[in-house]
């Protein structure tokens, strides 16, 4: 049986008839009408519209035959449906991507599903939620019509439907036809950093879910926080949420709200069809006036506390909706530093921000276990933020996460509009949005996504451009949307040092480079993307991962010497190739002799370039605020810009990236020879002592030194140098470690250091790189004698989690350089990943022991037992 639509008039009079007898006599306990969240996940078909004969009445009917689909879960795109259901296996071996037909995705698909409303669950308000559609739809319900693609259509908006009039008790059927973006559309995309997928993500690609709930519904409720910045002692907090009266008469009820022991309660009353805001502050409700708020903080400065709020609307004894909104507290500003850049707040605190650009995968599958991975990875190599060019993630599992693992999330809109050659339509100073329509389109889009990501407190900033600024229309627009929906947080017009009509400087840069420079580049460079202000991406270019990532991207016949099939696992355009980073390689390691060395080459580049650019940002402060990495992961198996690949593997650069982003830490200038301790903690560092040492090539020690260490919190400064007259040694190796009051290790470092220094043509620099003139040499690291390690290694007993300690002794007079440790499975020989190394790519002194622990999923084995393996640049292991 179908649901009438003068159910509302019944629930409303029951409401109102139990308002009034709650006046006369004591009420009893409070009922709930039927409210449910009913993600659509399973049980989908899918097809390609083109081979179904049927219109959307009959598909959306139940009897249809279902030969010939393919099976789905959503969130989805086509593509990564028909990869799951075993068509295209292996899609991302060397060139395998071009052999997908693009023309089997070039028209509609159909995506089906059907789902039942038990009699007990029925309820007056029954509405269809859609999170992301890529790119249009026509949506069907058990034969109606009850939305067009001239009316849903957009990427990042979401649709809410009220399908009461169409839906039946019993068996229902959903039918979505799904059309894919055409050129010009503001559709999903991935740039220059790989190729197009070939569906162009056309599908799902976010939630569908039934919402049932009583004739008033509770929407887009949204936590604030104002917190006292001098003590951190007390916080203020608002709640924000819609109220809707879905009903064609009156409604008078509470909204109620509950925090742990806090109980509110405010009257409403509604017209019919109303929808009003409702706010419930500190002046009218004393007791969002928090004693003692545990805040949340980024990871490396406090907990990561949350809170759990309750609502309801209730009308006499009648609960009609309620819902949980998880939020943090705390608070977040931007600021402008003495030189004129932006740098953020985190609860009064400055922050240096250290992230990395985020992607999401090629085909958009969000699998649990990769996705946590990916954060816990980033927390690991002790970063603070991610930066979504483009609001990535297909649900809100990304966002939940960064809430608990304390990483700050810079969220915006990508230059895959702003550039004909990505968004397929002419742009002009301004991008792609040009338009009314198009401004009222993306301007949607935003509030649309606001809505959805505000109560996160990982969310740090909204990014309204990315290469180029809004259209000074379109950021009143902004303006106008943050004003009602999100004034809490900063929002930066663009990612690149442009000024605005409206609202100024951005005060951030983005001045590359994206391409290979040595590490003295970001302490010397003071023009373009060195070491100052807040650079929103950047990057020292290539990372290729290790040798068995490479045998999972490349074939047997492909793997050596390097040719096109590598160049089609780079980037796009200038970053089309291993060019400038292969000619440095050669230069300062020596040319490549096999797969092997180049793999080996390739890890020692990866970390010396990457410590170098977290290192100076972190030592330049305060005149730089933040680094954004381009880019932190990889949408497909790549060799390029990627901290971590496809296959969770961690390249050198992880290591590099971790070491230099220690919340304390000792580094190298190589501009000035200066040593430096940084103290990121919002504490002062007393009662420290930093040791010196520098060894020739022949691993014999030509200085020392030794020097007490105070510093304040949330700073960096020098605390010594190293003698500018050296022994002629072509290399050197510098060590350094920091020590508290007892000896007790608090950080340390390693550097290999080329008596020839690496020289940079500023003049000749270009968006995306700039030229090396001179080349430092560590060729003589070939010339290092092989080292037999002792090493010991114990597996804790089989859990969930597991741990692995390792010992490795150093028996000899030579330095034991690079040293790479790893998990495998005995019997396949298969990294197990991901792993949590507290420190790797080590080196140890003559003499020096070091003890490493690491943990990993007992899941990951697969059944299989984990085994040690141990190499290096000059390391032999029993």
């Amino acid at each position: 049986m179908s649901i009438p639509r003068n159910i509302y008039f019944l629930f409303a009079a029951v409401m109102l008839a139990a308002i009034s007898a709650g006046t006369a006599c004591k009420p009893n306990p409070p009922q709930s009408l039927p409210h449910y969240d009913i993600p659509l996940v399973d049980g989908w078909a899918i097809r390609s519209s083109a081979e179904v004969r049927d219109g959307g009445a009959v598909v959306s009917s139940p009897g249809l035959d279902l030969a010939g689909w393919c099976p789905a879960s959503v969130p989805t795109t086509v593509l990564a449906a028909l990869r799951k259901n075993g068509e295209y296996p292996d899609p991302f071996m060397g060139k395998n991507l071009e052999d997908i037909p693009r023309e089997r995705f070039a028209g509609p698909w159909w995506f089906r599903k059907e789902f039942e409303i038990p009699e007990e669950k029925r309820a007056a308000g029954l509405r269809l939620g859609l999170d992301g559609i890529n790119y249009r739809a026509d949506i069907w319900l058990n034969g109606r019509k009850l939305a067009s693609r001239d009316e849903v259509f957009g990427a990042f908006r979401t649709f809410d439907l009220d399908i009461a009039p169409a839906a039946k008790t019993g068996l229902n059927v959903l039918a979505v036809e799904v059309f894919p973006p055409q050129p010009g559309d503001f559709t999903i995309g991935f740039v220059d950093w790989n190729p197009k997928p070939p569906d162009q993500n056309l599908g799902l690609w976010r939630p569908v879910t039934l919402r049932l709930c009583g004739p008033v519904s509770l929407e887009q409720p949204f936590v604030t926080s104002r917190v006292n910045l001098e003590t951190l002692a007390e916080a203020d907090l608002s709640i924000t949420v819609k109220v809707v009266n879905h009903s064609d008469g009156p409604v008078a009820g509470a909204l109620r709200a509950e925090l742990e022991s806090l109980a509110l309660s405010e009257g409403v009353k509604l017209g019919p069809k109303e929808a009003r805001v409702i706010k419930l502050t500190p002046d009218r409700h004393p007791g969002l006036k928090l004693p003692k708020p545990r805040l949340w903080w980024p990871h490396q400065l406090g907990d990561q506390n949350l809170y759990a709020l309750k609502l309801s609307f209730q009308a006499g004894n009648l609960i009609s909706d309620k819902d949980t909104v998880t939020f943090g507290i705390r608070e977040v500003a931007d600021y402008i530093n003495d030189q004129g850049h932006r740098g953020f707040m985190v609860n009064g605190r400055k922050i240096l921000v250290r992230g990395g650009g985020w992607v999401d995968d090629l085909f958009l599958v969000e699998e649990p276990r990769v996705l946590a991975a990916k954060v816990r990875y980033t927390r690991h190599m002790n970063l603070n933020a991610i930066r979504l060019e483009g609001f990535w993630g297909s649900g809100p599992q990304l966002f939940n996460l960064c809430d608990q693992y304390g990483i700050l999330i810079m969220a915006g809109w990508s230059c895959q509009w702003e550039w004909e050659n990505y968004l397929g339509k002419p742009v002009d100073d301004f991008g792609g949005v040009m338009t009314p329509e198009d401004m009222d389109l993306v301007a949607r889009s935003f509030q649309d996504q606001v809505a959805l990501w505000r109560n996160h407190p990982s969310v740090l900033v909204w990014m309204l451009g990315s290469d180029k600024l809004p259209r000074p229309e379109l950021e009143r627009k902004y303006d106008r949307i943050l004003e009602a929906d999100d004034p809490t947080r900063p929002a930066v017009m663009s990612a690149k040092g442009l000024r605005s009509e409206i609202s100024g400087d951005t005060a951030v840069k983005m001045n590359g480079p994206y391409d290979y420079v040595p590490p003295i580049y970001w302490f010397e460079d003071s023009k373009n993307g060195g070491a100052f202000g807040f650079n929103t991406e950047t990057g020292p270019g290539p990372q290729p991962p290790p040798l068995e990532s490479l045998k999972k991207m490349l074939p047997a016949g492909h793997l050596w010497p390097i040719d096109d099939v590598w160049n089609y696992h780079c980037a796009r355009g200038v970053f089309k190739d291993l060019s400038r980073y292969l000619e440095a390689m050669s230069k300062r390691y020596g040319q490549p002799k096999d797969l092997e060395d180049f793999v080996r080459k390739a890890q020692v580049a990866n970390y010396e370039a990457m410590r170098a650019m977290f290192e100076a940002f972190a030592a330049n402060r305060p005149a730089a605020t933040g680094v954004i990495q381009w880019m932190l992961n990889a949408a497909w198996p790549k060799l390029c810009w990627q901290l971590y690949d496809y296959q969770l593997m961690p390249t050198g650069a992880f290591y590099g990236a971790r070491i230099a982003s220690q919340p304390v830490h000792i580094l190298y200038h190589p501009g000035n020879d200066g040593i430096y301790v940084v103290n990121d903690r919002l504490e002062p560092l007393a009662g420290a002592r930093a040791r010196i040492r520098v060894f020739d090539v022949g691993s014999k020690e030509v200085f020392k030194d030794a020097q007490d260490v105070e510093l304040g919190a949330n700073t960096a400064a020098q605390i010594a140098g190293l003698p500018q007259t050296r022994d002629p040694s072509p290399v050197h190796f510098l060590d350094l470690k920091l020590e508290d009051g007892t000896g007790g290790l608090i950080a340390r470092n390693f550097y290999w250091l080329s008596s020839k220094k690496d020289v940079m043509d500023y003049p000749a620099t270009e968006w995306f790189v700039t030229p090396i003139k001179e080349f430092a040499d560590f060729t003589s690291l070939d010339t290092l004698p092989q080292v037999m390690l002792n090493v010991s290694s114990a597996f804790e007993p089989a859990a969930a989690d597991r741990r692995v300690r390792v010992t490795l002794q150093n028996p000899s007079e030579t330095i034991a350089f690079f040293v790479n440790l790893s998990v495998v499975g005995r019997q396949s020989g298969r990294a197990v990943l991901p792993i949590y190394w507290d420190d790797n790519c080590v080196s140890l002194l003559p003499g020096e022991s070091r003890t490493l622990t690491a943990t990993f999923s007992s899941g990951d084995l697969q059944g299989d037992e984990p085994e040690l393996r141990v190499d290096g640049w000059n390391v032999k292991a029993p």
